[in-house]
């Protein structure tokens, strides 16, 4: 091979972008499709729920009792002979997560069986907002302009979800929604407290305890149809969904995987109105939709802001 050939080689193999900005491209790219995949997965927690024929307690026991094994392997993988050690290294700042999951995966399965799909995934897309307002009352974190905006407008799109569901007579639902939103954010909370604890065995952790509270309550006596539903429930929207979380959100920033998460808000409601024909009607649609456009106004502000 010539000189020449072996010059022009280089040139292609190098249009112009210095290496190290084609591997953060790659990297993002990368993470950022690992979040749009956990995304769609989680997104599929309503149309599971309304196809599968049981009631709030088993699904929730055999969803948990799927997920958990999966992101048990997923830690002895990831951790090796140190997976031990994240459980025992979880304190109670890790308990305090671990617990505050359980409540808010209760409260969600239970409220998808009390209201629409859409109301449960609006109040669920809200939660970095009350993260906030919890961050800013425990760990004294300021409430930018930008943020304070943001809860504004939720607050407003939120009144006009609620005033549908006690209209229809459904405010449990809203209000077990709430709930599941405000044990989520606590959740939150707790992992910037104590940064040294480990989400996936928090997690795993989480999975245990809600299977443990449900069993009582829970059937054994599930279809074979029901029951391979309920393991894609646990498997692919919980377990595989949080590894391809906690993958990609290492590769991008965090505004970034909050903003593609989202997503979830608007491709559940989707999918429950083309498979099941659940319409949430028009004042939750326009309620939702302040919500979603606040959080994710707030999200591109925030990741545009200067940093200070």
């Amino acid at each position: 091979m010539s000189q020449a050939t072996r010059a022009a080689g280089r040139v292609r193999a190098s249009p112009g972008v210095p290496p190290a900005d084609r591997r953060a491209r790659r990297q993002y790219r990368r993470g950022a499709l690992l979040i749009a995949g956990a995304t769609l997965a989680w997104s599929s927690s309503g149309l599971i729920t309304r196809i599968a024929d049981t009631d709030a307690w088993t699904t929730l026991f055999w969803r948990s009792v799927f997920a958990c094994p999966v992101l048990l392997i997923y830690l002895v993988l990831r951790e090796g002979r140190g997976s031990l050690q994240a459980f025992r290294g979880l304190g109670l700042a890790g308990w305090g997560i671990a617990v505050s999951f359980a409540v808010s995966m209760l409260c969600f399965i239970v409220a998808l069986k009390q209201t629409s799909v859409a109301h449960v995934l609006i109040f669920q897309a809200a939660s970095p907002l009350f993260a906030g307002i919890l961050a800013w009352a425990w760990l004294g974190e300021k409430l930018s302009g930008r943020m304070v905006a943001a809860i504004a407008l939720t607050a407003c799109g939120v009144g006009i979800m609620v005033s549908a569901s006690l209209a229809a007579g459904r405010w449990l639902g809203d209000l077990l929604s709430a709930l599941m939103a405000i044990s989520f954010s606590l959740m939150v909370v707790l992992a910037r407290a104590d940064r040294r604890a480990d989400m996936i065995a928090a997690a795993c952790l989480a999975t245990a305890l809600a299977a443990l509270v449900v069993v009582p309550w829970s059937s054994f006596e599930v279809s074979r149809f029901d029951l391979a539903l309920l393991a894609l429930f646990g498997i692919g929207q919980m377990g595989l969904a949080l590894v391809l979380f906690t993958a990609g959100v290492r590769l991008i920033p965090a505004a970034d995987a909050g903003l593609i998460s989202v997503l979830e808000a608007v491709l559940a409601p989707l999918w429950a109105w083309l498979a099941v024909g659940e319409n949430p009607g028009l004042r939750t649609m326009v309620g939702g939709a302040i919500v979603v456009g606040a959080v994710v106004l707030y999200g591109v502000l925030d990741r545009t802001a200067p940093s200070t």
